[in-house]
């Protein structure tokens, strides 16, 4: 859903699976349209987008997503629920004051989050910045996903993490002299405090109920004594109605059939008020106020708030820090047999690491001569007859990515230098290069939508077939969306809309229409050149419609 973003008041448009196709005369919008998937995908808004007189605009965007866990484990990572079946909806409000809001399944989100959603969901081409072929870590990706073993990067991957892990613990144990001598009156005085406060897990708690019997005896010994007097030594004391009782029952035990049950229960109670008036006496026996005593408690109970303070909240993290503190009090103490064990360590693990690199950079070096010859047969279908493409795999310093510099190269025309693609190709190029490659690599892509944006500029009516072709291809295991003004390649969309301007009460209006059917043919006989209700134009677009398919 578009509203208020320049021409356009308000538009849905509803993309299906396969190839959708996007046509209309310069001008029309579609421009606008691109420009609010931009929106959503996380482009930074501009209050002149909006459409004349509107105090805001917005895009809305729902993606039915068939494998979320990429995108649900970002969301997660950010504080948000995962999506429900697979349901996402983005959205994004402009307004005229400059401000704006950015919004994920009805949660306000940061900008950048919106924009690594976007890098997930959408892979755009064409004159904007969401051009993934050219990022170094996808060609990587591109080479790897087409022939590099998974045991291969893990050999590496672990190799790499072996050597980051050594290196680092020897920056730890070099270190600057004075900091390091600081370090070490610092590790032995911590150790020595835990070890003199010698707490234990349980044991504050523990001293706290003492602590408050303590502090509370001379109240605890007289009502101690106060419920002893009331039980035993009272006058009419709390036995006496009960003995009383018991006389009176017992006088009719032959004559009433409950009567030996009252006399228990009498029974019971007795005997536990008996046992309550020892329970008492021993407690009060028991009951000592110590001055030293308590405060030992004060002290011991100060100790374990000041570890507390320096420590952690619990226990166990004074005890974790004693811990520690110990094994880096040990590790620097033997620093120089420390640092002389590292040296071997680095030493094997700067061997396993060129192995493990040069077994992954010839991994890659044969993936991508493999793919490099099948792109460039794609890219004769395409437009590049006398096109040169290769995949440049070079020796590199170790890196998390391996030992090697892969590097994209093409020349599109023949007597030019192969050079990188970043540095020579155009958008309409790239994104011909990455049609090809996604159309080999298809198994293997999880970006679920691609955009292609005027992909088939400069290239003629056949060429158009072939471009059509390989995005309806595409289309079969993702969702393709493509602006196009070549009948040739609208004919092959599966799902075709037309944007138009309209005017009404003296306003231009951006609209989108869904055509099948005769409205399609008679889109197809404008984009020919040809008078849309001439019989030639409709003949021939009709024509052009049976041969796609």
């Amino acid at each position: 859903m578009v509203q208020d973003l320049a021409l356009v008041h308000k538009t849905l448009l509803r993309f299906c699976p396969g190839l959708n196709v996007i046509t209309g005369e310069t001008g029309a919008g579609k421009s606008v349209l691109m420009g609010a998937l931009h929106l959503i995908l996380g482009a930074r808004a501009d209050k002149k987008v909006l459409r004349s007189g509107a105090e805001q605009g917005s895009v809305r965007g729902v993606f039915t997503l068939a494998e979320p866990d990429a995108v649900n484990a970002l969301l997660e990572e950010s504080g948000l629920d995962p999506c429900e079946e697979g349901l996402l909806i983005l959205r994004r409000v402009v307004k005229s004051s400059g401000s704006g809001q950015q919004f994920v399944n009805d949660a306000p989100v940061t900008l950048a989050l919106l924009k690594q959603l976007g890098d997930l969901l959408v892979d755009m081409h064409g004159p904007y910045d969401h051009q993934s072929l050219l990022h170094p870590e996808t060609q990587r990706a591109i080479v790897d996903a087409a022939g590099v073993p998974a045991s291969t990067q893990k050999a590496y991957n672990q190799a790499w993490s072996t050597l980051r892990d050594l290196h680092k613990r020897q920056r730890e144990l070099q270190g600057d002299p004075s900091a390091f001598e600081e370090q070490l009156d610092l590790l032995r005085y911590r150790v020595k405090e835990l070890e003199d406060a010698a707490l234990e897990p349980d044991e504050e708690e523990k001293l706290r109920e003492e602590h408050t019997l303590a502090g509370n005896a001379q109240n605890i010994m007289e009502s101690v004594s106060g419920a002893l007097q009331a039980l035993e030594e009272s006058e009419g004391n709390a036995t006496d109605p009960l003995v009383a009782a018991r006389r009176f029952l017992g006088g009719i035990r032959d004559l009433h059939p409950e009567a030996d049950i009252w006399l228990d229960e009498l029974e019971q109670s007795l005997r536990q008020l008996r046992e309550l008036s020892i329970s008492l006496r021993q407690a009060g026996e028991k009951m000592e106020v110590d001055p030293s005593r308590l405060d030992w408690l004060d002290q011991r109970l100060g100790l374990y708030s000041r570890m507390r303070k320096k420590y952690g909240p619990g226990v166990e993290d004074a005890l974790n820090t004693l811990t520690e503190s110990k094994q880096r009090l040990s590790e620097l103490e033997n620093r120089e047999q420390l640092l002389a064990d590292l040296e071997r360590d680095l030493a094997t693990a700067d061997r396993n690491i060129s192995k493990a690199g040069t077994d992954l950079r010839d991994a890659r070096q044969k993936a991508g001569k493999m793919i490099g010859g099948k792109i460039k047969a794609q890219l004769i279908d395409l437009g590049f007859p006398h096109a040169r493409f290769d995949i440049s795999v070079t020796e590199a310093p170790p890196s998390p990515t391996g030992t090697d510099e892969i590097d994209f190269q093409f020349a599109p025309n023949p007597g030019e230098d192969i050079r990188s693609l970043k540095d020579i190709a155009s958008s309409g190029e790239i994104s011909r290069v990455m049609l090809a490659i996604k159309t080999l690599l298809a198994d293997q892509d999880r970006i679920p939508v691609m955009v292609f944006d005027e992909i088939d500029a400069n290239v003629g009516g056949e060429m158009g077939h072939a471009i059509g072709e390989k995005m309806a291809e595409a289309g079969k295991t993702r969702q393709v969306i493509s602006i196009t003004h070549l009948p040739q390649v609208a004919v092959h969309g599966h799902h075709h809309l037309a944007v138009a301007k309209e005017v009404t009460d003296g306003r231009t209006y951006t609209r989108v229409h869904a055509l099948e059917g005769e409205d399609r043919v008679q889109e197809i006989a404008r984009m020919l050149g040809g008078t849309h209700k001439a019989k030639l134009s409709l003949d021939h677009a009709r024509e052009l419609l049976e041969s796609a398919g």
